[in-house]
């Protein structure tokens, strides 16, 4: 072995030792991860639902060529814990887009996570989107899959309808008449009365989940009440989706300034920093 090499292989076993004794800190809570080389650059951000296990995996056992070129690269690494694996999701795209890191790819040029979007029309529908942008729109999420959008969206149209027929119909459309739109092809529809479906949809992803549930629960009992069984079992089936599956979530306005809050903490030696960024609103 040269003295170059020898040099090298003691500048890594420092920095595996520092590593190491990192990883004993870390916590069993969601949130997410900075891998950074020598520099001081972000080459990886990442999130897990626990951030021992999943930061510990890196350096144990072995990898794939990437993960093994990265682990190769990495000096040392910062985590950010949150309040739930929602927010750590919604964290790692807004760290991958600011910082561009390279051994990113899914999330550099942009979010593959879906949205929920109100769009600001005349006549506003609530679409599925995996583009945030500076609209006017008003966005809820991100979704882990397209699945869970999917299923949240159909559970606001039959409870909170907005428009889903097209801009020129004539008649009522077949959404209208299953209840699942709220009728700009049949009557007019005034600006107040969007507003307050709106604010019933803010509501709910604001975590104000009751009057939704009393609403679900009344649909239920009216259907089994005129033994329509099938559409009881159908409202049933969306009260268990929210009580299992809807967690407090995030409005992004895009009309609102970029804010970052900072906090730390000292324990044995090591610092620990919280932040909380939020962009674009």
């Amino acid at each position: 072995m040269t003295d170059a090499q020898s040099q090298t292989a003691q500048e890594r076993a420092k920095v595996q030792e520092r590593i190491e004794a990192k990883l004993k800190l870390l916590p069993d809570l969601p949130g997410c991860y900075l891998m950074k080389d020598a520099a001081d650059q972000i080459l990886y951000v990442g999130k897990a639902k626990n951030l021992k296990n999943r930061v510990r995996s890196y350096f144990r056992g072995a990898h794939d060529t990437k993960t093994t070129k990265l682990v190769s690269e990495i000096d040392h690494f910062e985590t950010i814990i949150t309040n739930s694996n929602k927010e750590a999701l919604l964290l790692e795209i807004n760290l991958i887009q600011q910082y561009k890191p390279p051994f990113n790819i899914r999330l550099k040029e942009g979010t593959m996570y879906p949205y929920l979007k109100i769009t600001k029309e005349r006549h506003p529908q609530l679409i599925i989107t995996s583009n945030v942008t500076k609209d006017g729109g008003l966005y809820f999420g991100p979704f882990p899959n397209v699945g869970a959008a999917t299923q949240t969206q159909q559970l606001l149209h039959r409870v909170y309808p907005l428009r889903r027929c097209g801009k020129n119909e004539k008649r009522a459309c077949f959404y209208y008449h299953l209840g699942q739109c709220i009728g700009p092809c049949d009557h007019e529809v005034t600006k107040d009365m969007y507003e307050q479906q709106i604010q019933k949809i803010k509501q709910f992803f604001n975590g104000d989940i009751q009057p939704i549930m009393t609403q679900l629960k009344d649909k239920m009992q009216a259907a089994a009440e005129r033994l329509d069984f099938e559409q009881a079992a159908d409202y049933r089936d969306q009260l268990q989706y929210i009580e299992t599956t809807i967690e407090r979530q995030i409005i992004m306005s895009q009309d609102y300034d970029n804010t970052d809050v900072f906090a730390y903490d000292f324990q044995r030696g090591w610092i620990s920093i919280q932040v909380f960024m939020l962009r674009q609103g």
